[in-house]
């Protein structure tokens, strides 16, 4: 397998592309070799199989989307009321749905890990990595709420993502981002 890192990561994003565009079964290494713009043959010369593929698109997903430990402190810096935290949540929502690619390669993938089991393991621990973080995070800054609320926000507050990617219809404009607002509220009790 090649070494080439840069190589391998712009493979990595168009399988990403690949993915959000065609679904999985749209994934060949001759789509990201057309995709990723590079010579017929060149992605199985880094990949050993589909599989390999698709779990390191998987992880590179969640590289993507997961904001720096100095992002992440700022967004937190000196944020410790409820308003506070539905601001955070509202950003954290406008962040994913920013790179739409990942998020919906991300959909793909899941699927896929309903019939693969590696990929299950992966994203298992992947999203388990991630809602840890949420929720050590969140307790460590001050905001109000405890671990059960961090995971109930972070679970509405993906699939409002879904929602706004896959069916944008179905919540328009500011409505999801008011339920958002709605959700901080009724789940953090009031503060004082």
């Amino acid at each position: 397998m090649r070494q080439n890192l840069a190589r391998r990561a712009a493979l990595v994003d168009a399988a990403i592309e690949v993915l959000a565009r065609d679904g999985a079964r749209g994934l060949t290494f001759r789509a990201v070799d057309e995709e990723a713009d590079v010579p017929k043959g060149t992605a199985s010369n880094y990949f050993a199989n589909r599989d390999d593929l698709l779990n390191q698109a998987g992880a590179r997903v969640y590289e993507r989307l997961r904001p720096d430990e100095a992002t992440a402190g700022a967004l937190l810096a000196g944020r410790t009321s409820r308003a506070d935290l539905a601001a955070l949540v509202r950003e954290a929502v406008d962040r994913v749905a920013a790179f739409p690619t990942g998020y919906l390669a991300l959909m793909e993938l899941r699927l896929e890990a309903t019939r693969r089991p590696a990929l299950r393991a992966l994203l298992t621990e992947q999203v388990r990595e991630d809602m840890r973080l949420n929720v050590e995070n969140h307790l460590a800054s001050g905001l109000p709420g405890d671990a059960d609320a961090v995971r109930m926000i972070h679970l509405a507050a993906s699939w409002l993502t879904v929602e706004r990617l896959t069916l944008p219809g179905v919540l328009p404009g500011a409505e999801g981002t008011d339920l958002l607002t709605e959700l901080v509220e009724r789940v953090i009790p009031e503060e004082g």
